[in-house]
């Protein structure tokens, strides 16, 4: 079974992204940590507005950014 939805950074003129888009599901958060690794990247910009739904895993992947922006004392707009 195939995923709906996708995870993936993103090298924008405004700073690296995390992009969530569609159903994102367990897949597509294995398919994220295989490609990219299991540490969270820094990113400024959290954006899951082309998600249509998180799963638990997807909920978990941006508290896990979110957490490591705040421990090195850095800020991320998250965008839903």
């Amino acid at each position: 079974m195939t995923s709906g939805g996708v995870v993936r950074l993103l090298n924008t003129s405004g700073g690296p992204v995390l992009a969530l888009a569609g159903d994102v599901d367990l897949p597509a958060v294995e398919a994220f940590l295989l490609r990219y690794g299991r540490e969270p990247a820094r990113v400024d910009v959290i954006d899951a507005r082309s998600a249509t739904s998180l799963s638990p895993s997807a909920v978990t992947l941006i508290r896990d950014h979110l957490r490591s922006s705040q421990l090195a004392g850095r800020r991320v707009a998250l965008l839903q």
